[in-house]
């Protein structure tokens, strides 16, 4: 039995856990994926959302002290991540790519982990970090994420949306170096041509219309991470 929890901070990545990424999983042999809102565990009004890392190490340590046969693993975006966050400083500085800076926050996450449960097999934590949000997956393919949001949003032009989609990918060598500054991180950039952007509306459409393979391909964070998580079945 190979058991799965996906530490998240909203209900886009709540939702891509539990209608896509498990579906996967279950092919390779996984028996339970699920997937968890950061916060209050009582209460879902308080779930959700950055938090400071204590309040997220505090509820992956009671998981894998209290289910010793259960995998751990975040989902959070590295835009918006707190300075609380081990690794956070180092990754902010400097010119780094989109690879190191994940590279150097979820090699942070497990040392951090380590050191407070030493016997821990290494395999029960893999911390993952979504570069830049999550939206920045979906320019994989610009085309068919502008068809997803044409089914949630009225008077889209496809056409115009696909090509200015389109050319916001062609700036960056993958979809995962779209960066994380407030004026145009991803999900500010569709804003700006789609003012009523759902993202928890499109965001799981988008990934099923896309596919995992074509994300893993274009993205190699996501890809690396998705990997490890296959390889431990």
């Amino acid at each position: 039995m190979t058991r799965l929890l996906v530490e998240v901070e909203g209900e886009t990545e709540e939702n891509f856990v539990n209608d896509v990424l498990s579906i996967h999983l279950y092919g390779v042999g996984y028996t339970d994926v699920h997937a968890r809102l950061l916060g209050n565990a009582r209460s879902r009004k308080w779930r959700g959302g950055i938090k400071n890392w204590d309040v997220v190490r505090k509820s992956i340590l009671n998981h894998l002290k209290g289910d010793r046969g259960i995998i751990v693993t975040t989902m959070v975006d590295y835009y918006g991540l707190l300075e609380s966050w081990p690794g956070h400083a180092t990754a902010s500085t400097g010119q780094k790519s989109s690879c190191e800076r994940a590279s150097i926050i979820e090699k942070a996450l497990s040392d951090d982990i380590s050191s407070a449960l030493p016997n821990l097999d290494p395999r029960r934590f893999v911390p993952y970090v979504v570069m830049h949000e999550f939206e920045g997956l979906l320019f994989s393919d610009p085309c068919k994420f502008a068809q997803s949001i044409g089914r949630h949003a009225q008077k889209v032009d496809l056409p115009y949306l696909s090509c200015k989609f389109r050319a916001i990918r062609s700036e960056f060598p993958t979809p995962e170096d779209i960066d994380a500054s407030p004026e145009t991180h991803p999900s500010q950039r569709i804003c700006a041509f789609v003012p009523r952007y759902q993202k928890p509306l499109v965001g799981v459409d988008a990934v099923k219309k896309i596919g995992l393979d074509a994300i893993r391909n274009e993205c190699p964070v996501f890809g690396r991470w998705l990997q490890k998580l296959e390889c431990l079945v």
